[in-house]
């Protein structure tokens, strides 16, 4: 197959054609690039698990179309509509209880599912003009590194799917917020650009064991294929390292990559990736990432650099 790229305007309406022959297609987000496919069709989501080559126990996040998809697809309680109407479209994704209208295939057989509207206008654009709710995990193959532009996803996916709509480099460069959200609590399965202390305005928040699977909830995600540690004061090992930097200068490392020159986490989340890629491919024989402040996104960021080196 061949995968081509298309800007949108030229590649919108190709887009969507290709959804409604129940292909999948990568479309950007405000987070990463989604491989998206209609939702409702079990057939087209398995083409997402068969390019990703994504096991079938890793549920599916469902992007609606408008909030009023919402009691469509779930069962949304007082709290999670108050969520919904605050944060969407953005980068949160809420856990509920599923209607009997969503494929197991989405939900992993669960009796939950997770939704959420994405910000990124040509994703709007898209998923408006098909007029149903989109199935779009990150568009990488299954525990690498995920896409946040158009060709990080060619670099994964090429010859696997038929088309990638390149909208840019995406906003905050790491995949969404998931909260479980329970009768008077929220829990965080996996953080994101919305924090803790945001969420906290609205209920009391946990982390603990899941009892539902969330996307992205293994252990091991989001990887390099060079080893990846963490080190809070990282030193160079051998001649063939690379520096994945937050506060470093570098010095005797191979390769550096600098997250953020002035020191901000949120530039940091949004160049994560692509840091972590560029050093991937610069065939070296370790990359050792400086720990970051684990307050605000920084969580998450620390998050995802711990599934990179599990």
């Amino acid at each position: 197959m061949k995968t081509r790229i298309l800007k949108p305007g030229e590649g919108t309406s190709e887009a969507i054609a290709l959804l409604e022959s129940g292909l999948p297609v990568a479309l950007p987000t405000e987070t990463v690039y989604g491989l998206a496919a209609d939702a409702s069709l079990p057939n087209a989501c398995a083409r997402i698990f068969e390019a990703k080559e994504r096991p079938l126990s890793d549920p599916l996040i469902v992007h609606l179309t408008s909030i009023d998809w919402l009691s469509r697809i779930a069962l949304p309680s007082p709290l999670a509509l108050t969520l919904a109407e605050t944060f969407w479209p953005g980068p949160l994704t809420i856990v509920l209880p599923r209607q009997a209208s969503i494929p197991d295939i989405v939900t992993a057989g669960q009796d939950t599912v997770a939704v959420r509207m994405s910000a990124h206008p040509v994703f709007q654009e898209v998923v408006q003009t098909f007029g149903k709710p989109l199935a779009a995990p990150s568009a990488n193959r299954f525990g690498r590194i995920s896409p946040t532009c158009a060709a990080n996803v060619m670099s994964e996916l090429e010859g696997r799917i038929a088309l990638i709509l390149d909208g840019g480099p995406c906003t905050h460069g790491i995949e969404s917020t998931i909260v479980h959200v329970l009768e008077d609590r929220l829990q965080i399965l996996r953080p994101g650009p919305i924090t803790e202390d945001e969420l906290r305005a609205f209920a009391p928040v946990f982390h603990g064991p899941a009892g539902v699977a969330a996307p992205g909830g293994l252990k091991s995600h989001y990887a390099p294929r060079t080893k990846l540690v963490i080190e809070q004061q990282p030193m160079p090992r051998g001649p063939r390292d690379g520096l994945l930097s937050w506060l470093q200068s570098g010095e005797g490392f191979s390769q550096t990559e600098f997250l953020s020159r002035s020191n901000d986490l949120r530039e940091a989340a949004a160049n994560l990736y692509s840091a972590m890629r560029r050093l991937d491919e610069a065939g070296l024989d370790l990359i050792i990432a400086e720990a970051l402040p684990e307050s605000g996104i920084g969580v998450a960021i620390m998050e995802r650099l711990r599934k990179a080196a599990a």
